[in-house]
């Protein structure tokens, strides 16, 4: 039974860290009014008939805080990244100089920088309830083996451990809203 037990706190954990991996990839794309190439991401380029990610045809650097800079393989590739970046619906700009793509990021106003925080505490709450729900299937799961002849100490020790995980995670992801927000909000 203990096996099952373990087994049961071990999913949990597993299904956490998928939900803080995930919420940092949405929070990556988010913008800060700082440039990072991790906001174009979500950007796939046609390659020749495949569709690849921009990463994959270009290097991609920030210059300065307010410039993401794209210097694609091939110079033919130009024109087809800023369709792509403009296709992304990302509300950047790309302009291209014949050898390299920029994009300035420009920075936000103080209601754009209100509704961005909006944006980061939904994300947020998205991996709380994510977390909760994981919480609530170990719960269960817990209890269907406690019907199964698991004793009553053990599931409750169970399900205090599934708790602190879930306090833990829980934590991970108050701070990871509190730093994005402070991004976010400093000018």
């Amino acid at each position: 039974m203990q096996e099952e037990v373990d087994l049961v706190l071990d999913m949990c954990k597993d299904a956490m860290v998928q939900a803080i991996s995930y919420l940092e990839k949405e929070l990556a794309h988010i913008r800060a009014g700082k440039a990072s190439p991790r906001m174009l991401e979500s950007v796939t380029v046609d390659y020749y008939g495949s569709m690849v990610p921009l990463a994959q045809v270009s290097n991609l650097n920030t210059p300065d805080a307010r410039t993401i800079a794209i210097q694609p393989w091939e110079k033919k590739m130009i024109p087809v990244i800023e369709k792509a970046i403009m296709a992304a619906n990302l509300g950047f700009n790309p302009e291209n100089n014949g050898e390299i793509i920029r994009i300035n990021v420009p920075p936000l106003t103080e209601e754009r920088r209100h509704e961005i925080v909006k944006q980061v505490n939904k994300e947020g709450e998205n991996a709380k309830i994510s977390i909760r729900s994981v919480r609530k299937d170990a719960n269960e799961s817990l209890k269907k083996l406690q019907k199964d002849g698991l004793s009553e100490d053990i599931a409750k020790d169970a399900e205090t451990t599934v708790q602190e995980i879930t306090n833990k995670y829980s934590k991970m992801i108050e701070d990871m809203l509190k730093n994005k927000n402070e991004e976010v909000l400093k000018i």
